[in-house]
């Protein structure tokens, strides 16, 4: 019998309730097709890897998160509460020391969720990542975690929720935001004022292969994470990079991807994007599969793989040299690039627009951070939408100090009623309030 040199743990849930419409990219056959080829390639008979039923996240699980408007139970099916609990599963069966590594294949993905959730962007409701990272903190304690996104489109909704948390390094690379959705995703979208210089995008030109992907892992990803020196690296682990994906235009491969896995060798991955569902993700997810437990993956290939035929050129090469070069510079430069950007300043505001393209909502917000010396700082959300909510929205820090921890409760306590919606979310002590 064959042995896995990492016990490796999968969970599985295909959200068979769940769809957009019957025949939306995003639908339950996404993992059935992978489900079939992974029970057909006998991975189940592998020993070191076991299969884990996913629990239930609560409601108080989302709202260490997200300020759902108006609350959780009208934004997320039951879909929803099983997706991000198979990922809770996944994390905490590594937590617990069951297995070394897990890989959650679930759906619906999330890592298009934001904040504040108006309905659904991007195919996403709720931050899955996000909601399992705060579960299992609130279980285990305090963890300096690394993000690594490795969906085709930027990760603009955990960008959001961790943008001003230095103990959550976000790393995303994806194609270019000026060709694809959501438009967001670009190198000067460097965090706020106590994370400046932790949130990293490296975004890519459409036409980039296997060469480019791993070009920038070796030479930007993993030195930027040997510096860090996470205790946990969780990989948004999206799959839409393939070159047969129908809604992007990158010419990644499976063995592309075993072989990310492999040199990134993250401790949980959750799977997010990947629309080929016959082309592509039996493949893709068999690989990571292979290459999570320590196993050979050289002879998972497509179909009809074509080394040459996916060659990437020249000109795409060399531009994305001298992005890694200017990303890992950066990086590098953050902290004289802090104190030069934010020299003096009290408080940082931030004004945005964030569209629900699934429901046609427009959100137009702006987040403002006070500047602390002793913490992260309170910061809060004013946040208006075209479907008639007007909300204020608190965030006390996890590491508040006592002045920001009263600030959020006064805050909360004396906002005005012209609101349709107040929210207090107190991290300190586990707390969620609206009114």
């Amino acid at each position: 019998m064959m042995k896995a040199n990492n016990k490796l743990g999968l969970v599985f849930f295909p959200a068979f309730d769940w769809a957009i419409s019957s025949t939306h990219p995003e639908r339950e056959e996404r993992l059935l097709y992978t489900q079939d080829q992974i029970f057909e390639e006998g991975i189940q008979d592998i020993e070191g890897i076991q299969f884990y039923n996913p629990v239930i996240a609560e409601d108080k699980d989302i709202e260490r998160v997200h300020f759902c408007v108006p609350d959780v139970k009208s934004r997320l099916t039951n879909s929803h509460f099983i997706s991000v609990g198979g990922a809770i599963k996944a994390f905490q069966a590594v937590m617990n020391k069951e297995v070394d590594k897990s890989f959650a294949l679930i759906r619906p993905p999330g890592h298009h969720a934001q904040r504040v959730v108006y309905g659904d962007r991007g195919f996403c409701v709720v931050n899955v990542e996000a909601v399992m990272l705060e579960r299992i903190r609130q279980e285990f304690g305090p963890l300096r975690v690394a993000i690594v996104d490795t969906d085709c489109h930027h990760g603009d909704g955990t960008q959001d929720i961790y943008w001003n948390d230095k103990d959550t390094l976000f790393i995303s690379f994806h194609q270019d935001g000026r060709t694809l959705y959501p438009g967001t995703g670009f190198m000067d979208e460097f965090g706020g004022p106590s994370a400046y210089g932790y949130n990293i995008n490296i975004p890519l030109p459409p036409g980039t292969g296997e060469e480019g992907f791993l070009y920038v892992l070796d030479n930007v990803v993993m030195p930027i994470l040997d510096e860090y020196k996470p205790d946990i690296i969780i990989n948004s682990a999206g799959q839409d990079n393939h070159y047969t994906d129908p809604i992007t235009n990158m010419n990644f491969t499976a063995q592309g991807y075993a072989k990310l896995n492999e040199k990134l060798n993250p401790d949980i991955a959750v799977l997010e994007g990947g629309y080929s569902i016959e082309g592509a993700l039996p493949y893709i997810n068999l690989g990571i599969i292979l290459a999570m437990a320590g196993l050979d993956y050289s002879n998972v290939h497509e179909p009809d793989y074509d080394k040459e035929t996916l060659k990437q050129s020249v000109d795409i090469t060399e531009y994305i040299k001298k992005v890694s070069e200017l990303v890992y510079n950066r990086w590098k430069d953050k902290e004289d690039l802090r104190l030069k950007d934010l020299r003096g300043l009290n408080n940082i505001e931030r004004t945005r627009q964030v569209y629900y393209d699934t429901d046609g909502i427009l959100d137009n917000q702006v987040q403002n951070f006070k500047v602390c010396k002793r913490c992260s700082g309170v910061n809060t959300i004013n946040s208006r939408s075209d479907n008639g909510y007007r909300i204020f929205a608190i965030t006390i820090p996890r590491d508040a100090c006592s002045n920001c921890l009263d600030e959020g409760y006064k805050l909360y306590k004396n906002t005005s009623t012209n609101y349709t919606n107040v929210y207090l979310q107190d991290r300190i002590n586990d707390e969620y309030y609206s009114k």
